[in-house]
């Protein structure tokens, strides 16, 4: 696990994002494993200015998002299909086909997690998962307690994510329950990993993740047995690691 420590939100979104990038340029078929929520939001923004005014070109790309609210339809402004469209597959120039996010809608919701797993598989796996953080440790919607060689599935989705996710929503109580979510397992089976954090709120989770014990309480710990995982912080949520990192990585290009 490398861990980089930036001064500021906005060197934390470049640099995850001219790593993409290199991802991209170097295989420009690469499938990208995606994720929403307020953290990645300027990883993106960046990637859109990399595909406007350097020619970043995605139209051979494919990608995976992490979840989706069950029951949520794509065109309502909470759902993940919309977050995608809105802050990043409208503004570059990825075919829409080739973006896959979990169906909360599916008839048969068990046959949907299958399928997606399969889409998976038929492109290649994962090169490069971006990730998020919960304030207690999950990844994706994998809560505290989840199976860490779990597939994707519908997990229920405790108080205080609910309670984080609540200023998405009008009211707390319009906050689904549950949603559909790589599951860790297929998490851990991408080529590389890039877990982004921000905010003194993180970090007592980022320490947990990075230099805390290999427990299914805090989900995130388990990317300490991945063999390739850049974990990207600003100063504030790396505020409680007790080891020195990096402000560079040894590369920008993930290997």
């Amino acid at each position: 696990m490398e861990v980089i420590v930036k001064e500021t939100y906005e060197q934390v979104s470049c640099l995850a994002a001219q790593m993409v990038a290199d991802q991209v340029r170097r295989k420009p078929r690469s499938v990208l494993g995606l994720a929403t929520g307020s953290t990645p939001i300027g990883t993106y923004a960046e990637l859109i200015r990399m595909h406007k005014e350097e020619d970043l070109d995605f139209s051979q790309v494919v990608t995976f998002n992490l979840d989706e609210y069950v029951g949520m339809a794509p065109v309502q402004e909470q759902s993940y299909r919309y977050f995608m469209n809105d802050k990043l597959f409208n503004h570059i120039n990825i075919r829409k086909e080739n973006t896959y996010v979990p169906d909360g809608l599916a008839g048969d919701i068990p046959a949907a997690c299958e399928a997606f797993e399969e889409a998976i598989l038929e492109h290649g796996g994962i090169d490069i998962q971006i990730l998020g953080i919960g304030g207690n440790g999950h990844i994706g919607f994998n809560e505290p307690g989840s199976s860490l060689s779990s597939r994707t599935r519908v997990k229920t989705l405790n108080a205080a994510t609910r309670a984080d996710n609540s200023r998405f929503f009008a009211t707390p109580d319009e906050v689904p329950r549950y949603a559909v979510t790589m599951g860790i397992g297929t998490i851990m089976d991408a080529d590389h990993i890039i877990l982004l954090a921000n905010k003194e709120s993180k970090a007592a989770v980022i320490a947990a993740a990075v230099e805390g014990p290999l427990t299914a309480m805090c989900p995130a710990s388990v990317l300490q047995l991945h063999p390739s995982v850049v974990v990207i912080t600003d100063k504030a949520a790396a505020g409680l690691l007790r080891g020195e990192y990096p402000t560079a990585p040894h590369t920008l290009v993930v290997k």
